[in-house]
């Protein structure tokens, strides 16, 4: 259980005076992002951003994965968590909706990674076309990776308010 902890839970090392990158997932998807710019222009999917939507998925579904080995084990996101006195184990206010969020943020970067294949693959709309809305949906996906790592640690506004 420890190991699914520590893989699930593994952030980086403060690569920037702000926190845009905590998670690997963080990381790759911003890659992608700046990456999906290129397609969105050119109007074509070089075999290399192919390859690093593979590897986002792979860096999604390991911590979903262990995630959910994890809950199935009765545990919850540390924000929602309580340690003692209300608290988390980061010293902060446990907030037991965001349990939930982890999860909605969770399938909103599975459906973004699906719609990223279906814009690359030309289905829905031409392909042409839909490597347009590329970028807006890599972005989208950069954000929901890190709210993914930020409801996992952060008390919402329900704490403050008290609702």
């Amino acid at each position: 259980m420890e190991l699914l902890r520590l893989v699930h839970g593994y952030i980086l090392p403060p690569l920037l005076p702000v926190p845009l990158i905590t998670t690997p997932l963080t990381l790759i998807t911003l890659v992608l992002f700046v990456w999906s710019l290129a397609p969105a222009l050119k109007g074509e999917v070089r075999p290399g951003f192919v390859v690093w939507v593979r590897v986002t998925w792979l860096a999604f579904l390991l911590p979903a994965v262990t995630g959910v080995a994890l809950a199935l084990g009765g545990l919850k996101v540390p924000s929602s968590t309580d340690v003692g006195g209300g608290l988390t184990k980061y010293g902060l206010p446990v907030d037991p909706k965001r349990d939930g969020e982890h999860w909605m943020y969770a399938a909103f970067a599975l459906l973004s990674l699906f719609i990223i294949e279906v814009l690359i693959a030309g289905r829905l709309l031409d392909r042409r076309k839909g490597l347009r809305y590329l970028p807006v949906v890599t972005l989208f996906l950069y954000g929901v990776a890190y709210m993914v790592a930020r409801v996992a640690v952060f008390p919402g506004n329900s704490v403050a308010t008290g609702t």
